[in-house]
């Protein structure tokens, strides 16, 4: 009996070892294109052709830029604490990474009489991790831009910190609104919510638009990217960075854009849900394992319509003042969540007595 429940444990353990290294890796390419798709959309956008060297179209354009970064020299500043210089990218990287295990990427599959989830880790709490990890996040910037014992550098973490304090607070208040509805922290069970009924993006409108101007505050987009101002800061946070170690910081903002898109697509517009379709019907006449595959494409359509718009954004709306942007945040959004989050209790303590107007 005893061997028995170990074999299943090892089995378990190689699942998810697997999904990791498959999450891993996929958020990595998709960050590495990320970069190639953002000078593509901003060529569109300003009449030009953008990377087309590299590849067909500029395909290989990442992978240069990659061992370019990979081959540079890797200068650490005299005057720089040299332990925090060099984990300041490490914990932005891992921080970005660490979001991705509560996201469910599809239903399951079945492999060998098993039932494989595509989720990493289906927690009871999910929301709560990610609020956790993402407030972890701003401190690469602070011990980035601290450590480097430049004047820029530190303005733009100070800029950083002081943002993501702002905006956290607008995004849990939207998010408590969302609570309210789904009587849920699991994402999980939030898609599954979605899946026999409306998309929460028709219950939550409000809530939507708060948490979507919070999330590019909290992935540091334009137009609220203040610690990274070029014009202003020299680079922002990372000035004093080469090598990989400024390819760290620059990715872990790609992969946090992926996976906040996988996240808003989770929360508001049902998850890997294949839209208009009965899921369960379509697995009974296919198979599960069909379902689940077409599952995944569905889910990245959405976040790729996210990252489109992220890229849009930025190519189109200019960057906020910092007294702008802390007005935005304490004196607009927060008040809206707030009002939100009222109102959404008192539709559904409507809908639970089932009071008529």
């Amino acid at each position: 009996m005893h061997l028995t429940l170990l074999a299943i444990d090892w089995v378990l353990l190689l699942e998810k070892a697997v999904l990791i290294s498959i999450v891993i890796s996929v958020s990595l390419v998709v960050a590495m294109y990320e970069t190639w798709g953002e000078r593509k959309v901003a060529a569109f956008m300003q009449d030009r052709r953008g990377p087309n060297r590299a590849g067909p179209g500029g395909l290989f354009q990442p992978l240069a830029d990659g061992l370019k970064l990979f081959a540079k020299e890797e200068i650490i500043p005299a005057s720089s604490n040299r332990l925090l210089f060099v984990l300041g990218p490490g914990l932005a990287m891992l921080t970005a990474m660490m979001t991705s295990a509560v996201v469910p990427w599809s239903s399951h599959f079945e492999l060998f009489h098993r039932h494989v989830s595509m989720q990493i880790a289906d927690v009871n709490i999910g929301i709560l991790y990610i609020f956790g990890v993402v407030s972890m996040g701003v401190y690469g910037v602070m011990i980035g831009g601290w450590a480097s014992n430049n004047k820029f550098s530190l303005l733009a973490a100070v800029r950083g910190a002081s943002q993501i304090i702002s905006y956290e607070l607008a995004m849990g208040l939207s998010i408590i609104a969302l609570l309210m509805v789904t009587g849920s922290l699991s994402l999980r069970t939030i898609v599954e919510q979605q899946q026999t009924g409306h998309y929460y993006i028709l219950l939550q409108p409000l809530g939507f638009l708060i948490f979507l101007v919070c999330a590019f505050a909290e992935c540091n987009r334009t137009p609220f990217d203040l610690s990274e101002a070029d014009s202003e800061l020299n680079m922002g946070f990372h000035l004093e960075y080469s090598s990989m170690k400024l390819g760290f910081y620059l990715f872990a903002e790609y992969v946090n854009v992926f996976i906040s898109s996988a996240v808003m697509a989770t929360l508001y517009f049902g998850g890997y849900d294949i839209p208009f379709v009965n899921d369960a019907s379509l697995a009974e006449r296919w198979g599960q394992n069909p379902v689940a595959a077409l599952q995944i494409v569905s889910f990245f359509v959405k976040i790729v319509a996210f990252i489109f718009f992220f890229m849009w954004v930025r190519w189109t709306v200019p960057r906020f003042r910092y007294d702008q942007l802390m007005k935005l945040g304490w004196k607009m959004l927060i008040p809206l969540a707030l009002f939100n989050m009222v109102l959404t209790g008192f539709l559904v303590l409507l809908h639970q007595n089932h009071w008529h107007f």
